[in-house]
């Protein structure tokens, strides 16, 4: 029976991330394999080769280790899905999670080029053969080593090249940033010279083998097993020194061609760091001159190889100037286009002939939104998500700042994610002006940062100016929200009764009118009178009437107490000429009964004076009161 376990998704973020992985680990064995040719090596008197037996194992160790990440990536084979061919006519296609199926495909693909790539041996050669060879045998050892090194790079970078390509096509990119990506390519060339170094290393000797093993040939008395060093073969080698020489010209060798610098400075070193990094700079040097600077021989092998160093620095340098000029281009890619951006502003200002005053304010504009945003459309990235993606980005965009607007704190979900999803992020700078008095109201503008200036003059009434400051969590535009809450209103949008301007730089969402008459009809569901006080205590239209009214009442109270005044003050008058019911009038009540009408007259003409004043400011001070928001309307 089939059976169907936990199948790793082959799109999945663990699967990708692990791909990347693997493709370093297969580079860094790439350049571990090549530590097995630094083990053969020259002795000092330059007669006899012998092997570093303790650095081959410590190359079949690092070896081991890097083969983890090989055996690993075969269980993950079985257990990662695929995509039927045949269901990709739309979309990405259905996921086969069958066990059954996906081991029947890797076993028929690409598991055996896998397990060739994985087979341990040269670690087997190195650790189990090697020891129980003798003579002349073991000279043929890195022969049979070298040949299985070479082999296995075979398999290797069948499967490291088109994961590597796989991983661009399902993520564009091995690394999500530029540095690192920029740091990869480096590092996969730097690799490369180091693979190549240790090539010319290993030829070299193999070079200078074959010129003794000629030399050999022609000499009497000369057996092969005497050019290994723990032979027990008894020769008289000196005769190579003439026969091979290595102390010619390095230009031009009619023997060791480009291998000369080899066997003349490191091959009888017994420090592995001094070859390492000798041939690794001898490899990057070629790579970068596209083998420009090689003096060959006349040996074919050799000229092959100078061949493939050649057209290698060529492939690899083009690769890695392209990708490196991508990455960087990638991270700068913004700043560049801002600049372009620019030098196109300015040119269309030039072009336009603007005054200067607008030419500053368009490019304050444009530097406050390339702060704010980093140039990226925010608008653009979001309408091409998932409705429910799309709502989520914006609610984790807006929802903490719309709650600071006291008119929202009452909503629901559903109405809090409908206004999410239609706010507008909306920059402005110092000294724009939002909002005309008497032109139409189009939006409502919730602050969110950043304090503006909201003034009215009645519709230009002399005498009347009333001015408030607007900070975060205040709104204007509030003619409209009576507007969207009006069933029976029409397409004429309202006229503002306010002028708003911006002291600084100013952040906000913006509700246009035919999302704001979607929003204020949910509005009806609430039916909140705490709903109606805060709109009333937060709308400056309306407090603007609250504050005139308080004005217009204390005025009716002092004139209704100076009028008290005015009626004690002639009761005590009129009692003051009556007296106590007598007939006869004192002096004193004469003198104080002139003294007072005196002040009475005064009082009167100061009184009619300020009334007049009263009478002719009126109008201006009493504001007639803003529509009500009905949100019974429906029911109504």
């Amino acid at each position: 029976m089939r059976s169907k376990g936990r199948v790793l998704d082959p799109q999945g973020q663990f699967l990708q991330t692990w791909n990347k992985l693997f493709v370093i680990s297969c580079l860094i064995s790439v350049s571990v394999d090549s530590l097995f040719f630094y083990a053969l090596a020259v002795d000092g008197d330059g007669n006899c080769l012998y092997l570093d037996h303790k650095l081959e194992k410590i190359a079949s160790l690092l070896r081991s280790l890097t083969d983890i990440f090989y055996v690993l990536r075969i269980i993950f084979q079985f257990r990662t899905g695929f995509t039927a061919s045949s269901s990709r006519v739309f979309g990405r296609g259905v996921l086969v999670e069958d066990t059954f199926e996906i081991a029947k495909r890797y076993l028929t693909t690409y598991f055996l080029i896998d397990f060739l790539a994985v087979l341990p041996l040269p670690q087997v050669f190195v650790l189990l053969v090697r020891p129980h060879l003798q003579g002349s045998k073991v000279m043929t050892e890195k022969n049979v080593l070298m040949l299985i090194v070479i082999c296995q790079y075979v398999p290797r970078l069948i499967r490291t090249i088109p994961l590597y390509n796989q991983i661009r096509r399902s993520a564009g990119t091995v690394m999500d940033t530029a540095w690192p990506g920029a740091a990869f390519n480096l590092l996969v060339y730097i690799l490369a010279s180091h693979v190549i170094g240790a090539f010319w290393y290993i030829l070299a000797i193999q070079r200078e083998e074959t010129c003794w093993r000629e030399a050999c040939s022609g000499q009497d008395g000369c057996d092969h097993a005497s050019l290994y060093c723990g032979s027990t073969v008894y020769g008289n080698n000196t005769f190579l020194q003439d026969a091979c020489p290595t102390n010619g010209n390095a230009e031009i060798d009619p023997i060791y061609g480009i291998y000369l610098p080899v066997l003349q400075n490191v091959s009888q070193s017994t420090s592995f760091f001094e070859k390492l990094f000798y041939c690794f700079w001898w490899g990057l040097q070629s790579l970068c001159s596209y083998g420009q600077n090689l003096k060959t021989s006349t040996y074919i092998w050799e000229n092959l190889f100078a061949v493939f160093v050649s057209t290698s620095g060529l492939v690899l340098l083009a690769l890695l100037i392209g990708n490196v000029q991508t990455y960087l281009q990638s991270a700068s890619g913004h700043i560049e286009e801002m600049r372009l951006k620019r030098r196109d502003i300015q040119q269309w200002m030039a072009h336009r002939l603007l005054p200067e005053h607008i030419k500053e304010r368009i490019l304050r504009h444009d530097q406050y939104k390339w702060q704010e945003t980093q140039g990226v459309d925010e608008e653009d990235l979001l309408i091409n998500l998932p409705k429910d993606l799309r709502r989520d980005v914006k609610r984790h965009l807006c929802l903490s700042l719309l709650m600071r607007v006291p008119m929202f704190e009452k909503m629901d979900d559903q109405l809090l994610d409908a206004m999410c999803d239609r706010l507008k992020p909306m920059l402005y700078t110092e000294g724009s002006c939002i909002i005309h008095e008497g032109g139409p109201v189009n939006e409502m503008f919730f602050i969110m940062r950043g304090t503006l200036e909201s003034m009215t003059t009645d519709g230009g009434r002399m005498g009347f100016f009333n001015s408030n400051v607007l900070k975060g969590g205040d709104f204007c535009g509030e003619e409209l929200f009576t507007w969207a809450l009006d069933p029976t209103s029409g397409s004429n949008l309202p006229s503002s009764t306010r002028t708003v301007r911006t002291l600084s730089e100013v952040e906000g969402f913006s509700l246009r009118a035919d999302h704001l008459r979607f929003v204020a009809t949910q509005y009806r569901r609430l039916h909140s009178k705490q709903l109606r006080h805060t709109f009333r205590f937060y709308s400056q239209q309306w407090r603007t009437w609250a504050a005139c009214f308080i004005q217009a009442t204390w005025h009716r109270y002092c004139r209704k107490k100076m009028e008290d005044s005015l009626y004690e003050k002639e009761m005590r008058f009129q009692a003051a000429i009556v007296g106590d019911g007598s007939t006869s009038r004192s002096l004193g009540a004469a003198l104080y009964a002139t003294h007072f009408a005196c002040n009475m007259v005064r009082v009167l003409r100061r009184n009619a004076t300020r009334k007049a004043r009263l009478l002719e400011k009126a109008p201006s001070r009493l504001l007639l009161k803003p529509a009500e928001p009905n949100f019974f309307a429906e029911e109504e």
